[in-house]
């Protein structure tokens, strides 16, 4: 997340056991991600994939979920922390793991951890969610709150392993890490064996280089190739620079629902495999990500976290036209029931399904029935009523009424407004 990877990633080089210049010599082979995939099976589960009606009627080609929503942890991230912790001398064991995280990563490194008998501390920021820090705790981890921003995060995280002589286990740059995100890639190869596109949606980078490193290499092996496609966040789109430039490139990200891929600079060992196996990157707005979380939860059944909705969000954009088969990685479910209530109602928004109506009433007894009578006579369904005499612009003698309305899409919707107008009363669209 961006709470995990805002940071220039020198610190985190010194800790690698692959050395940076040598990053040629060290790409991933088939046998590595098979390795890996023998390795998780330990702690992660073979997530399910899931035919969408939906999306396959809308694309004309076939779409299948991957449910690692449905991981343990709520996410991919236990895989590659895994396979790293798992790698460590029996004496790097002893010193215990640490790691920096608001979310996934720290789950992930938690349980991870646990299963392997290690003691972990993972540094959170004072404002990290309590659904995650407890989450985070009830996976046997010590967890400390430092820092009002990630970037003080981190450094306490670094300063820690430092002195106390604790492995600290990056999100994304270290090829271990992406090894054991690339068993995602293996997995859908093996569960889709006509796969020919697959979205992933891309943060620090670790997931989409291994998912395009493990599937390409598993579908040569079959004697065919497949697009891999990255998905980011408009907001906060650090790759499309990076490929621009040809180098891990700093950008200033701007605020993005999808905080789970919100990176402002690449990781340097996953840019290098992104840059040679990736076929595309495109990027999908907020407002987009909303739709894609909301038709996840009507047509899939599915609670995916926004950073886990970006590559549904370009299939129903059409930021992507897939060839033949496609899998759209859900890469984690852990949003906030908080953040869920209001996503929800701006997906409904967004989707011309949920609209606030204003009206202007002369402030006498029958108006509001009237106004309620015309409404239903479009088959609008009254959701809230906000009743007040002290709205801006309103004459002494009239009172304004604000309408939440159910409707089922644009038309009806219109319907509703005109319905208003033929009874003599003056709707507008509110805007707060």
């Amino acid at each position: 997340s961006l709470r995990e990877s805002c940071s220039a990633m020198k610190p985190h080089l010194k800790l690698n056991s692959y050395s940076m210049t040598n990053k040629s010599a060290a790409v991933p082979t088939l046998a590595d991600f098979e390795a890996a995939l023998d390795n998780v099976r330990a702690v992660a589960i073979e997530t399910p994939i899931l035919h969408s009606n939906f999306l396959s009627q809308l694309t004309g080609n076939e779409v299948f979920l991957k449910a690692e929503n449905l991981q343990r942890t709520g996410a991919y991230k236990l895989r590659g922390a895994f396979n790293r912790i798992s790698k460590l001398t029996p004496a790097e064991r002893k010193k215990g793991v640490v790691a920096a995280s608001a979310g996934n990563h720290a789950q992930g490194v938690a349980l991870a951890a646990k299963k392997l008998g290690i003691k972990a501390t993972i540094f959170m920021p004072v404002g990290a969610s309590l659904p995650k820090f407890q989450a985070t705790q009830n996976y046997g981890a010590k967890v400390v709150l430092e820092g009002a921003v990630f970037a003080e995060t981190l450094k306490a995280a670094q300063e820690y392993a430092a002195k106390k002589g604790a492995i600290f286990i990056p999100p994304y740059n270290h090829l271990e890490v992406i090894h054991g995100q690339g068993t995602v890639g293996l997995e859908i190869v093996e569960q889709v064996p006509d796969v020919q596109t697959i979205l992933v949606g891309i943060g620090g980078g670790g997931l989409a280089a291994g998912v395009a490193v493990a599937a390409k290499l598993a579908a040569k092996k079959q004697g065919r190739k497949i697009q891999v496609i990255g998905v980011q966040s408009e907001n906060s789109a650090a790759y499309v620079a990076s490929l621009k430039a040809g180098k891990p490139t700093q950008i200033q990200s701007t605020p993005t629902i999808a905080d789970g891929i919100a990176v402002s600079k690449p990781g340097e060992i996953p840019f290098e495999l992104i840059k040679k196996h990736l076929d595309k990157v495109v990027t999908v707005t907020e407002t987009e990500i909303v739709r894609a979380i909301v038709m996840l939860l009507e047509r899939s059944k599915q609670v995916v976290e926004p950073a886990g909705a970006v590559g549904v969000a370009a299939l129903l954009a059409g930021k992507v036209k897939p060839k033949g088969t496609t899998v759209a990685v859900l890469s984690g479910g852990n949003i906030d029931p908080l953040l869920l209530q209001k996503v929800i109602g701006t997906g409904l928004e967004a989707s011309d399904r949920y609209t606030t109506i204003s009206v202007m009433l002369p402030d006498r007894p029958g108006q509001l029935v009237k106004t309620a009578e015309a409404i239903a006579s479009a088959q609008g369904n009254v959701v809230e009523v906000l009743h007040t005499r002290h709205g801006k612009g309103l004459d002494i003698s009239e009172v304004e009424l604000r309408v939440s309305v159910e409707t089922t899409g644009l038309e009806h919707r219109k319907r509703v407004i005109k319905a208003l107008e033929d009874a003599g009363l003056r709707p507008r669209l509110a805007v707060d």
